[in-house]
């Protein structure tokens, strides 16, 4: 009982700190926008719905308290083809493994390129001077824990870098987040979490300096101009799900149920500090958990307005994943796809694979 207080009393802080969150009037004013890309290929298949019943490795980025449910040792690779036309290419690869008898240790590395950019200078507005090539990579540590058969937690911690050749920024972000499981077969979920909170930062380097000749003399004289801090693009999660089992279900030694036969419906109020709020809906098919088909829908307000809207990823998502075992172990091995549509471009293509032995 006093565990299941703790978790109430953690959603209502959270809650709270909805209550001041979604100031779609601050749009823009954050930095670190790619803290908002889910980059794995299975998670993203739902839309980001999935923040109650997500469990594994990718629970470090909708759900961290999913982690704890690592059966032993995952490895997880992706590639995502971000708003398809642009060259923008993200790249993940994630490593987890169980620690002890309920917690797990998760660790994520996440770059982003944006292909090579032609160098404009004032004289030489159309380049021909060269390219430079933007970088960003996030590098994520987390540990999450069951603290009894229904509640879960776990912590995030996040190192942010955004860079050129002579202009970087960097800080760190914290993930926090909760599940409670209850109801037959532990049929019915519930996630909150709270992201990307951290503090303030800004550009620096060289190129942010500009030379200038000092009138009436042969001079010349450095300036460096000043980089506005900028805060992390916060938010709250809050979601449920329901899995439906079509088939008796059994409980495995990992504690986990599966059918032959299961649809999983799920639910997520996304309260963004920096823009609108989002209303996420998914469902997932699985057949022996070997094939699973997965769709959602991103609902925002006045998506349909080009002169208001805000937001590119939104609507539909879709996607589907192959999972077979490789030994009598439990081993196995898995092939993931998702597909996202976009407002503008030609959409979020995503691949992943998955080993777990």
């Amino acid at each position: 009982m006093k565990k299941i207080t703790l978790t109430i009393a953690f959603a209502l802080a959270l809650v709270s700190f909805d209550s001041i969150a979604g100031n779609e009037d601050r749009a823009g004013e954050a930095g670190a926008s790619e803290l908002l890309i889910n980059p794995w290929a299975r998670s993203s298949g739902w839309g980001g719905a999935n923040t109650a019943s997500i469990r594994g490795l990718e629970a470090m980025n909708l759900n961290v308290a999913g982690l704890s449910f690592v059966k032993n040792v995952e490895l997880v690779a992706a590639n995502t083809r971000w708003l398809s036309g642009t060259d923008i290419n993200i790249f993940s690869i994630g490593f987890a493994k169980k620690m002890g008898e309920s917690g797990a240790l998760g660790i994520s590395i996440t770059s982003m390129s944006f292909g090579e950019i032609d160098v404009t200078t004032v004289a030489l507005p159309d380049g021909g001077v060269g390219t430079y090539e933007p970088n960003y990579l996030n590098i994520g540590v987390a540990y999450s824990k069951k603290f009894s058969n229904s509640i879960s937690g776990g912590l995030v911690v996040r190192m942010i870098s955004e860079a050129t050749a002579d202009v970087k920024a960097g800080g760190l972000s914290i993930d926090v987040g909760v599940n409670y499981v209850t109801a037959e077969n532990d049929a019915f979920k519930f996630g909150i979490t709270l992201r990307n909170v951290g503090p303030t930062t800004k550009y620096q380097g060289n190129g942010l300096s500009i030379q200038s000749d000092v009138q009436n003399t042969d001079r010349t004289l450095t300036f460096q101009r000043r980089s506005n801090e900028f805060e992390l693009p916060s938010l709250v999660n809050i979601g449920a799900s329901y899995d439906f089992f079509l088939t008796e279900a059994k409980e495995t030694e990992d504690g986990a149920f599966i059918a032959e036969h299961r649809i999983t419906t799920s639910g997520t109020f996304t309260s963004n500090a920096f823009t609108r709020d989002q209303i996420r809906i998914g469902a997932e098919y699985a057949f022996q958990n070997r094939f699973m088909v997965r769709g959602g829908y991103v609902y925002e307000t006045d998506t349909n307005d080009e002169t208001i809207t805000r937001t590119t990823s939104v609507g539909p998502t879709v996607g589907a994943t192959i999972e077979v075992p490789t030994n009598e172990s439990g081993s196995t091995i898995g092939i993931d796809y998702s597909y996202r549509v976009t407002r503008t471009f030609d959409g979020t293509h995503a691949i992943g694979l998955r080993l777990a032995f």
